[in-house]
């Protein structure tokens, strides 16, 4: 295989590959399009629910939910064509709950003959500040099993059980991953896995086995960004230590190097509206997360939007890319 070429975009800029999929992955990618660096987001394709749900059973294309987040969080758009992608329909028969921006990826699907080529369409129509990726091309049911041994089927099903998760896994197991996502992560100055939901989100991505192969055999630094709150239905009373050590169960072993948490402390306002959904902070336990090996950067790095709890984009992006920096200084200096 190709030697990764470290910093090669023009410009030098880092190369950052971000897995992920959901709110919280846009909400950083917001934040790191600012920053010098080329972003390519490898995002998931397990989403069943809402409208990504319907189209991917009456169009037989991948859901487009996660996708198009990421492409709206990625754009070089006036507001309102951000408002125009994420509009959902009200009312209209077959219309209502269909959101606009899905429709447009149906549409280009239909047109290019192909989820890939549309996604890049799309990307260059709304000036994306970088590559998005689906993780594979197949399509993919999560599946989960609980702790009493039930088996449940669908992401949107999965954190609605009230039971614990004991694993989730793909159907089928043996997916194979997209081609231009493993070059990415060769690539790769660095690897982000996060922010978002642990089982829904972060590890469909990594279940697909060759792109997890190749995560690991980078050389590039690994960086979890953390949940600040916890998940009802998924990570319920898991603390920063836990999320680390349900992915290294469900992979075989450690493969991260460091991990972002927020050590900010949570309005009592905030912590109230959350408690009543069965939210509560993700506790940073230090101690733990040292016995695992990792570097930790623990700051406050949270902002508020809407009442609601959201990383402080620009924060992150900041110790992302001075992270980086920092190991290729190092990593310069041992070649010498």
């Amino acid at each position: 295989m190709p030697t990764r070429r470290m910093g090669s975009q023009p410009g030098n800029r880092l190369r950052i590959v971000v897995i992920g999929g959901g709110t919280g992955l846009s909400v950083l990618l917001r934040g790191l399009k600012h920053a010098p660096v080329h972003i390519t987001a490898v995002v998931t394709v397990a989403d069943d629910g809402g409208s990504s749900g319907r189209l991917r059973e009456e169009m037989d294309m991948l859901p487009p939910g996660d996708i198009r987040n990421v492409l709206t969080a990625l754009a070089d758009t006036e507001p309102l064509m951000e408002k125009v992608m994420q509009y959902r329909f009200s009312t209209g028969t077959g219309l209502a709950g269909h959101n606009l921006g899905n429709l447009l990826l149906a549409a280009m699907n239909e047109i290019t003959g192909d989820f890939v080529t549309a996604v890049k369409k799309l990307s260059d129509v709304l000036a994306v500040r970088g590559d998005v990726l689906p993780a594979s091309t197949q399509s993919i049911r999560l599946m989960a099993e609980m702790e009493d041994g039930s088996i449940i089927a669908g992401e949107s099903q999965i954190p609605l059980t009230g039971k614990r998760i004991k694993r989730v896994y793909l159907d089928p197991e043996d997916v194979v991953p997209l081609s231009e996502a493993l070059q990415a992560i060769e690539d790769a100055d660095a690897i982000l896995i996060g922010p978002g939901s642990l089982y829904t989100s972060i590890l469909p991505n990594l279940l697909v086995q060759g792109l997890f192969t190749a995560v690991k055999r980078s050389t590039a630094p690994k960086i979890y960004i953390c949940n600040v709150m916890t998940q009802p239905g998924e990570t319920d009373g898991y603390s920063a230590s836990r999320h680390v050590e349900v992915m290294y169960k469900h992979v075989g072993g450690p493969f991260l190097d460091t991990v972002i948490v927020n050590s900010a402390t949570i309005p009592d306002l905030i912590l109230e509206k959350y408690a009543e959904k069965g939210a509560t902070p993700v506790a940073c336990d230090v101690k733990r997360l040292r016995q695992l090996g990792l570097h930790i950067i623990a700051k406050p790095l949270v902002g508020y939007e809407e009442g609601y709890l959201r990383h402080d984009a620009k924060a992150v992006s900041k110790e992302v890319v001075s992270l980086v920096k920092r190991k290729r200084r190092t990593q310069r200096k041992e070649k010498e």
